[in-house]
């Protein structure tokens, strides 16, 4: 009986002993936390300074994925302003070509089918082309009718329009299938590079934010050597004396992406006036768009990691070189 009721007492200990370290480790948690942003603002001069850099580092491929995300959003209505035309054979019937209007009214790909006649094409021919004079003299009409096909957003690149101009060229009254496409072609090209070009300006960046990060720490791990020393000679552990720093370099990187997250989106603010413009001009209803919530938090949980990895890398690499004399 004695020894079940030491056995419980053991047990009743240890889980009193496990509590109290994780209440004791979230308190020095706390306590570090707070005081480290606490040096940070006492600090304003040297912090500013230091948070600035970094902000523009994390503004500069916020704000290009911004103008990526808009830039696509732009390309994704391209295809109003694309149409495909399909020109028909001679000795095409009227009743073939109505069956083949139905056939693709049936398409989720297609917003509108219209048909132009022989007569309706030599007549805007002669509207448009300043030869209506010369074509008086012409025994028979040479223009063929043809069908405009207005793609739906399904058809939201290049290449899904090749492959259905490819197939229409396969209809057995359709002479041939043609699409303008270089323009979209080029857009697309372009965008596609400059997003490449943007991953690696980001990729640097992000390799400055770290490289900022961890000087500014080993500046403060110098400051504070002699300091470091006589804790080490105490028994204090790497850990003790790692979890400061720790802070400093996640606060450093909050803040900055804070204060990026805000730059860009009074950029943007600042632009959205004259885009609005620009898009009416072209009869769009077209908004400029700013940062996500969600993208917004990306950017602070981004930029917070960085400093995290560049303190910590930079307070194992110093810490291990400062021993008590």
């Amino acid at each position: 009986m004695a020894k079940t009721v030491h056995k419980g007492h053991s047990a009743t200990t240890a889980k009193v002993s496990l509590l109290d370290r994780i209440k004791m480790a979230l308190s020095l948690h706390k306590k570090n936390s707070v005081s480290t942003l606490l040096d940070i603002l006492r600090q304003p001069a040297n912090s500013l300074m230091t948070i600035l850099v970094l902000a523009i580092a994390l503004a500069l491929p916020s704000a290009f994925y911004v103008f990526s995300q808009n830039a696509k959003a732009v390309s994704g209505s391209w295809n109003g302003g694309v149409q495909m035309a399909l020109f028909l054979k001679d000795n095409t019937t009227e009743q073939a070509t109505q069956e083949l209007m139905q056939k693709l009214n049936l398409r989720p790909e297609f917003d509108q089918v219209t048909l132009v006649s022989k007569q309706q094409a030599l007549e805007e021919f002669k509207s448009s082309s300043g030869f209506g004079d010369a074509l008086e003299y012409l025994d028979d009409n040479p223009l063929p009718a043809m069908l405009v096909l207005t793609p739906s957003s399904e058809v939201a690149t290049p290449s899904q329009a090749q492959v259905l101009v490819d197939e229409l060229q396969q209809e057995r009254i359709v002479d041939v299938a043609q699409m303008d496409m270089q323009w979209v072609q080029k857009y697309h090209a372009m965008l596609d590079m400059a997003q490449k070009i943007g991953s690696f300006v980001s990729i640097l960046l992000a390799m400055a934010v770290l490289l900022i990060v961890g000087n500014t720490i080993r500046l403060a791990i110098l400051n504070r050597r002699e300091e470091i020393q006589v804790i080490k000679l105490v028994g204090a552990t790497d850990g003790f004396i790692r979890r400061p720093f720790l802070y400093t370099g996640f606060w450093y990187g909050l803040i900055a992406a804070l204060l990026a997250a805000l730059m860009v989106n009074i950029v943007i603010a600042v632009l959205r006036g004259s885009a609005s413009t620009l898009a009416e001009l072209y009869s769009s209803g077209f908004s400029l768009m700013g940062l996500a919530p969600s993208h917004t938090l990306s950017l602070l949980a981004f930029g917070a990691g960085l400093g995290l990895i560049g303190a910590w890398i930079s307070v194992n690499k110093h810490l291990r070189d400062i021993q008590p004399n």
